[in-house]
């Protein structure tokens, strides 16, 4: 754990990346994997993790990212994209991977199915798609944890066109919606950020013990 207090004081949000360095494939597949590994609201994991390496498609990104250079020069480009709209089909699927995974008949988790639908189709719209988009930033945290121990550094970024990001990937024909995303590589040498000391609030202020 000492190790891991350590990478996350270490970490920061990446200003200037160095556009020569690339993750490897081995470090980006652990990547993936501590992603994939991340909880959800019933495990649903409602959104798609899309990610950009194509640099003509980031070049046009970017300009939909207000030209935050993170997005071009950082080895690889995180969109997580969460499911608008969401419905039965979604819980089908997870039900089907359920029985497949734990080897238990889809008709035992029926009610488990039921129970989920009833919860998604009582939601409006709008409440539908915050829920899904809070799910993305969950497993967010799982990236910027993993990269961290790994060394590698990542900027989460809220700070782009989510529309224009649509329309650039095609996420409006996929049911999808962009919805934060992250910056994944290696701290220029030149980034004086990464000397800047962290600032958060202490424990006293910030954990209320009842």
């Amino acid at each position: 754990m000492s190790n891991f207090l350590e990478n996350q004081n270490w970490r920061y949000a990446t200003k200037q990346y160095d556009a020569a360095k690339k993750i490897s494939a081995a470090d980006l597949n652990t990547i993936k994997e501590a992603v994939r590994l991340s909880a959800s609201s019933y495990g649903l994991q409602p959104y798609k993790v899309v990610i950009v390496e194509n640099p003509a498609l980031r070049e046009q990104l970017k300009g939909a990212a207000y030209g935050q250079t993170q997005i071009t020069d950082a080895s690889h480009l995180f969109i997580f994209a969460s499911d608008v709209n969401t419905g039965t089909e979604s819980v089908d699927n997870y039900i089907n991977n359920i029985s497949e995974t734990r080897g238990v008949p889809a008709d035992a988790l029926a009610g488990f199915g039921d129970m989920m639908k009833g919860m998604i189709a009582s939601l409006p719209a709008e409440s539908k798609n915050i829920w899904t988009a809070k799910q993305t930033y969950i497993a967010l945290g799982n990236l910027l944890s993993a990269t961290a121990e790994l060394k590698i550094d990542a900027t989460p970024m809220e700070g782009f066109n989510a529309a224009a990001f649509n329309e650039i990937l095609g996420f409006d024909k996929l049911g999808l919606s962009a919805s934060v995303i992250a910056a994944v590589g290696y701290r220029h040498d030149e980034d004086t950020t990464q000397h800047y000391k962290k600032v958060r609030k202490s424990q006293e202020e910030l954990f209320i013990t009842l």
